[in-house]
C-alpha cells in the first residue's frame, strides 16, 4: 500500500485522551498504530513554564517509561520493543529545542510507542518539557553558568534570552554556539572558555525562561522524586522574574490554585456559569478553559484560562471576575466515571454582560459495546501492484442512555479485520459524531442523534485471486461492497447490483444485509480491473478527502471553536460567504492548506492528490484576497 492513512482522531480538539503504555502491547504483524494529529498551536508557551508543576506531571505521565533521572530506564519502558529516549543525557537534551519536544509530546510518536499527551493542557505540556530539559543539569552548573555570563557579559541585553518564542526555538547546542561564535544580535563572549562553560551558561540562560512559582498546583501529586527535581527548589536567580504574557502583553502574576491566567477584580469582570445534568451531579469538578486567537492566522488559538470549581447540589457552577476580552472562547469540561465531557463553545462578545454555557449532559458508562450495531458497512476494493486494498466504512448510532467506553489501547475492538490483513489503520469519517476522551487509555461514545462513522482499512496479498473473510464483531443491517469492474466476485451473502462510476473508474456493487455478530462475510475475488487509471491516486483522493475533513477540525482550533460558537446574529452573515465545503474565509483556506501540508509531509496523502488539492485551495485563496 503506497500511502497509509494512520490518523484516528481519538481526540476532541481541546480535551483528548492519551494512550496508556501500562499494558504489554504486542501489535499483530503489519499493524500500523493510529496516530492522532492535533493542532500544535504556537510553538512557545503563553507563560513561563513551571518546573515544580512539570516535576509532578513528569512523575505522573513520564517516569514509568523515561525513568526517574530520564535515562530511558522506567519499568514500563523496559517492556517495550523499542528503546526509550534518555532525556536526561546531556547529549540528548542539549540537541533538543523545547518546540521540538512540545511537538512530540503533543502529537506523540506511536511508531516508538509514545502516545500523544493532549490530555494535558498546552501550558502543562510546556511545564513538563521544561522539567525534562532540566534533568541533565544541576544547581552547581546553573550557578557556574550565571557567574560566567555575568562576569563576561555584564552589559549584554537579555532580550533574546528572556523571549519565550525565541528561546523555545533554540536548543542548548545552538545557544552555546551563539555565545561562542556570536550571531544576529549576539556578540561572541570573550574569555578562554571550555565547552562545558558554554553549556553551563546556556543552561543558565534557559533557566531565565522558567517561572519561579507554580502556576497551577496539582492536587495529590504522585510520590515525590527524592533526588530527581534538580531545579524545582532552585533559589530564584537575579533575572528570573516571570515574563510578560506573550499574547496579551500583561505581566504574569502568581496564580491561585484554580487559575492559570491573571483574573480581573470581580467587580469589573464577567461571570461565566452553567450546569450539568445527569446522576450524582453534586460536587463535580468543572474546568473552565479559555482561548484567544493568535496574531498568526496560520496558527491555532492559545489557551489562556484554566480555572476549576465544583458543582452545587443542583449541578450548577459559576466562575466570577474574569477578564473582559473580546472574542475570547470559553467552554467547560467535566470528568465523570472516567469520561471527559465538554460543553459547546461560547464566544465572548463586546455587548455581553455575563456568559451562560450550554448545559453539559453526563451519562452513566458501560464497556459493553455489544449494545451497538452497524446501520451500514460499506467496503471499497482496489487492486494495485499485487495488493488488494480494502477500505471499510462503518456507521452506527448510540441510541441508548449510556456512554460506551472503549479501554483497549491502540485499537477499535468492535471493528475486525481478516487475520492476514496488513497495513491496518483507522479513522473517523468526516461527518461522524465526535468521540470523547476516556481516562488515559481509551475513548468513549456518548448517546448521540448523529451517527458515528469509522473507517478501517487494510491490505491483503492479491496474486490474481483471493478470498476475503471479513469478520463482524457487531451485527450489520446493510452491507455494500464495491468491486473494480473487470474483476469477478462471488458471495452467497451478497447480491450483484449495478455498475457505478467513481473518479474515472467503474465498480460493480454487491449488497446484502442481516449480518450477525460473529459472522464472516465471505467473498471470492479473481481477475484484474479493466481500468487503466491510477488506482493508488484514486485511493489517495478518497482517503485524503476524508482525512482533510477531520484535519480541518484538528488543525485549526479557532476554526472549530468558531463554528461551534456561532450566534444566530453572525450565522446569517457567515452563510453568505460559505461555499460548498464549509470554508468561509481566507483563514479557513489557510487552515486547510496547513492541514494538507501536514498530511503530505507525513506520507498520508499521495503526491498527485496533494498537488491537485493544494492548487485548488491556493487558487481560492487568491480569489478571496
Amino acid at each position: 500500500m503506497n500511502r497509509r492513512l494512520i490518523i484516528i482522531p481519538f481526540l476532541l480538539l481541546l480535551a483528548a485522551c492519551n494512550f496508556s503504555l501500562a499494558e504489554d502491547i504486542t501489535p499483530p504483524p503489519g499493524y500500523v498504530p493510529p496516530t492522532p494529529m492535533p493542532a500544535l498551536g504556537p510553538l512557545y508557551p503563553a507563560q513561563a513554564p513551571s518546573l515544580e508543576n512539570g516535576a509532578s506531571l513528569y512523575a505522573e505521565k513520564c517516569v514509568e517509561c523515561h525513568g526517574l533521572q530520564g535515562m530511558g530506564d522506567g519499568d514500563k519502558g523496559k517492556q517495550l520493543p523499542v528503546t526509550v529516549a534518555a532525556l536526561g543525557l546531556p547529549q540528548v537534551a542539549r540537541a533538543a529545542a523545547p518546540a521540538d519536544w512540545y511537538s512530540m509530546v503533543t502529537r506523540g510518536n506511536l511508531e516508538r510507542f509514545m502516545p500523544p499527551f493532549v490530555s494535558l493542557s498546552e501550558q502543562e505540556r510546556w511545564d513538563v518539557i521544561a522539567y525534562a530539559l532540566s534533568l541533565h543539569t544541576d544547581e552547581a552548573t546553573l550557578a557556574r553558568g550565571k557567574e560566567l555570563f555575568e562576569t563576561n557579559c555584564a552589559a549584554c541585553p537579555l532580550d533574546l534570552f528572556t523571549d519565550q518564542e525565541a528561546m523555545a526555538a533554540l536548543s542548548a547546542d545552538e545557544i552555546a554556539a551563539l555565545l561562542k561564535n556570536g550571531g544576529g544580535d549576539v556578540t561572541a563572549l570573550p574569555g578562554n572558555w571550555t565547552e562545558e562553560d558554554y553549556y553551563a551558561a546556556a543552561a543558565y540562560l534557559r533557566s531565565l525562561t522558567f517561572a519561579a512559582t507554580l502556576p497551577t498546583p496539582t492536587p495529590d501529586p504522585a510520590a515525590p522524586l527524592a533526588d530527581t527535581t534538580p531545579l524545582a527548589d532552585t533559589t530564584p536567580l537575579a533575572d528570573t522574574t516571570p515574563l510578560a504574557d506573550t499574547t496579551t502583553g500583561a505581566a504574569t502574576t502568581p496564580a491561585t490554585e484554580t487559575s492559570a491566567t491573571p483574573v480581573a477584580d470581580e467587580s469589573n469582570g464577567i461571570t461565566i456559569g452553567g450546569s450539568v445534568s445527569g446522576k450524582n451531579i453534586s460536587g463535580l469538578t468543572v474546568t473552565l478553559r479559555g482561548f484567544d486567537h493568535t496574531a498568526d492566522a496560520s496558527a491555532s488559538t492559545q489557551e489562556v484560562v484554566s480555572l476549576t470549581t465544583v458543582t452545587d447540589a443542583n449541578g450548577a457552577y459559576e466562575f466570577a471576575g474574569l477578564e473582559l476580552i473580546e472574542n475570547r472562547i470559553f467552554f467547560a469540561e467535566v470528568e465523570y466515571l472516567g469520561v471527559t465531557y465538554s460543553s459547546d463553545v461560547t464566544v465572548f462578545a463586546p455587548d455581553t454582560a455575563d456568559l451562560a454555557l450550554p448545559t453539559l449532559t453526563l451519562y452513566e458508562a458501560t464497556e459493553d459495546y455489544s449494545v451497538l450495531s452497524f446501520d451500514q458497512a460499506h467496503f471499497f476494493l482496489e487492486v494495485s501492484d499485487g495488493t488488494l486494498q480494502v477500505i471499510g466504512v462503518y456507521t452506527f448510532k448510540n441510541s441508548g442512555d449510556q456512554t460506551v467506553v472503549i479501554t483497549t489501547p491502540l485499537d477499535v475492538p468492535f471493528i475486525k479485520t481478516p487475520p492476514a490483513a496488513q497495513n491496518i489503520g483507522f479513522d473517523l469519517t468526516q461527518d461522524s459524531a465526535p468521540i470523547v476522551a476516556a481516562g488515559d487509555s481509551g475513548f468513549a461514545m456518548p448517546p448521540s442523534e448523529t451517527a458515528y462513522g469509522f473507517v478501517a482499512f487494510y491490505t491483503l496479498p492479491y496474486p490474481g485471486k483471493t478470498q476475503i473473510q471479513q469478520p463482524f464483531e457487531l451485527s450489520a443491517a446493510s452491507v455494500v461492497m464495491l468491486v473494480p469492474d473487470g474483476m469477478k466476485a462471488r458471495s452467497s451473502q451478497l447480491t450483484e447490483g449495478e455498475t457505478q462510476s467513481f473518479q474515472g473508474a467503474n465498480y460493480r456493487s454487491y449488497s446484502g444485509g442481516g449480518i450477525k455478530s460473529g459472522d464472516l462475510l465471505t467473498i471470492d475475488l479473481s481477475g484484474r480491473p479493466k481500468s487503466t487509471g491510477d488506482p493508488a491516486s484514486r485511493q489517495g483522493l478518497l482517503i485524503g478527502v476524508g482525512a482533510l475533513g477531520g484535519m480541518l477540525i484538528l488543525a485549526g482550533a479557532w476554526l472549530y471553536l468558531r463554528e461551534r460558537g456561532k450566534t444566530p446574529e453572525n450565522e446569517s452573515d457567515d452563510e453568505e460567504d460559505e461555499d460548498e465545503d464549509g470554508m468561509e474565509s481566507d483563514e479557513d483556506l489557510l487552515d486547510a492548506i496547513i492541514a494538507l501540508d501536514d498530511l503530505h509531509r507525513a506520507g498520508k496523502i499521495g503526491a498527485e492528490a496533494y498537488q491537485t488539492r493544494r492548487a485548488e485551495l491556493k487558487a481560492r485563496l487568491r480569489e478571496a484576497a
